[in-house]
């Protein structure tokens, strides 16, 4: 775990402003900000639906992706309602390690909000690769 650098306030004050500008009902209520290698940053807001929508951290891979980035150096999540940033859920865990396993994510600790690598969130999680196919991870005995 690791504090916070300079641009890691910039990228949280854009998903604040996301979610502050459209979340204005109970469909839209994160928004996320994502970071290139390059230093843009891109943002994206949930769509709640009763299935499971997308979370606001995939609409943000996406939208990343969508605009040529490819390695991206870290993510957050900012509720509404004054929740402020909130750690990604299970699923997109799952999809960054597995698309972005370097990428730094902002969560919210005891001490204030902290920066920790994905794999640090998942230390025993299934590997899955695009090129390679579902992969087993050492320790869960497979």
């Amino acid at each position: 775990m690791e504090d916070l650098r300079g641009d890691d306030l910039e990228l949280i004050e854009h998903a604040r402003r996301i979610v502050e500008a459209h979340g204005d009902d109970e469909v839209h209520t994160v928004g996320a900000a994502v970071r290139d290698v390059q230093g843009r940053i891109f943002g994206g807001i949930n769509l709640y639906h009763f299935t499971g929508g997308p979370c606001a951290e995939l609409v943000a891979l996406g939208h990343a992706r969508a605009s040529g980035a490819r390695e991206l150096t870290a993510i957050v999540a900012y509720a509404d309602r004054g929740r402020g940033v909130i750690p990604p859920c299970g699923r997109d865990c799952q999809v960054l390690l597995d698309y972005h396993p370097g990428i730094a994510v902002l969560i919210p600790t005891v001490d204030g909000i902290r920066r920790v690598t994905v794999k640090d969130l998942m230390p025993h999680a299934y590997v899955w690769t695009p090129d390679e196919g579902s992969q087993p991870t050492p320790d869960c005995g497979r």
